[in-house]
């Protein structure tokens, strides 16, 4: 007998349905459970108002509804947030203090987008779609077409008794709420990906000087050293050495300086003239280079990754990102590696002072190969 039973009380020998209290002490049970367990079975069905009452679902619709139209509202916040606001601006909050005025309304408008739409659902779900429970025999194959077409006619039936097709106001505001829902994930797509290029990708510092609209005005732009920027002439540049180049006065830029420099940057080499390949393309390389010395594009074709290696022996350009390899004796085919096309020469000479100028600018765009153009 435990020292927790009262004295001259004999603890009882539990059932196998019984709990055993903890202020018993030791107790014997019998060591066999029940042969059957109860079913405990389904609680009875329970109408809701909107069942008994077409009062109570017509306020139910009522409530769902705004509830979509409170989904709407923020999803033409989220819209109006994000063209209204510039990334600068600001706003006080309480308790937050100040903060981004676009990530506050772009986050209020895409919560309540969700929300209305979220509470909605469920709302819908609780005072207007059926309850009642149902069984189905499911087979692991294919169901006869009787079943298929028994299928689509019990989702049809769970349409009309949802009520959807007899509540047109739920209609509407339901379906115009997921319609816009995908509005702010496609603003941002499409207004994330920044101002179209237009001509940005064919249009570089060699062209000249660009105006307040946004022509150029040609300028045949001296070779400049990098970084100190200064002009060279080509008894500067001997044989197996390479320079790299920017134009003349793209430094003194203050817009837009690092996209110009990422576009302009040149490598400047000299070969022996009888080095060029007797093919169209050498001697197109070296008819517009100057005295043997060429201008390639650094930037290269495959994905813009500076082109930063040259091999003197053979004349070949290395970028080390992916390996593309280029052969500066015949106007930079590429010979290995993903890249798509040649580096774009630029064509040179010098000027009256003997400094080596660009003739013309790039004829065709530098950088990575673009889905309009052609590899």
């Amino acid at each position: 007998m435990s020292e927790h039973t009262p004295t001259g009380a004999q603890p009882e020998e539990p059932t196998g349905s019984d709990p055993v209290r903890l202020d018993q002490g030791h107790v014997q049970g019998s060591g066999g459970i029940p042969e059957r367990f109860t079913n405990p079975g389904l609680p009875p069905h329970v109408l809701r108002n909107a069942d008994r009452d077409d009062k109570a679902a017509k306020r139910a619709e009522r409530q769902v509804s705004v509830l979509f139209l409170l989904s709407i509202l923020g999803t033409v916040l989220f819209v109006v947030a994000y063209f209204l606001f510039d990334v600068e601006d600001t706003v006080w909050v309480p308790i937050t203090g100040e903060m981004s005025a676009t990530n506050l309304f772009l986050g209020l408008g895409l919560a309540f987008s969700l929300l209305g739409i979220g509470l909605g659902a469920v709302h819908w779900a609780k005072t207007l779609m059926p309850d009642a429970e149902s069984v189905e025999m499911r087979h692991p194959l294919r169901s006869q077409a009787e079943d298929r077409q028994g299928f689509v006619d019990t989702m049809l039936d769970g349409g009309e008794s949802s009520q959807l097709t007899r509540r047109p106001l739920l209609k509407a505001t339901f379906g115009a709420a997921m319609g816009l829902f995908a509005v702010p994930l496609l603003v941002q797509l499409v207004g994330s990906l920044g101002p179209l290029p237009k001509n940005d990708l064919s249009v570089t510092f060699w062209n000249g000087e660009k105006g307040e609209d946004g022509h150029w005005t040609a300028k045949k732009r001296r070779l400049h050293r990098d970084p100190e920027d200064t002009p060279i002439k080509p008894g500067e540049v001997t044989i197996g050495s390479v320079f790299h180049i920017q134009p003349e006065g793209l430094l003194e830029l203050e817009d837009d300086k690092l996209d110009e420099m990422s576009k302009s940057s040149v490598l400047l080499m000299r070969l022996d003239p009888q080095d060029f390949q007797n093919t169209d393309q050498g001697r197109k390389a070296r008819d517009w280079g100057y005295q043997g010395i060429v201008a390639y594009s650094k930037v290269c074709t495959h994905v813009g990754c500076p082109v930063g290696l040259y091999e003197q022996t053979t004349h070949h350009l290395l970028c080390p990102c992916h390996q593309s390899t280029f052969d500066v004796t015949n106007d930079c085919e590429v010979i290995f590696g993903p890249a798509g096309r040649p580096l774009p020469q630029l064509k040179i000479t010098v000027d009256s002072e003997g400094y080596l100028i660009a003739d013309q600018p790039f004829q065709e765009p530098v950088g990575p190969s673009f889905w309009e153009r052609e590899s």
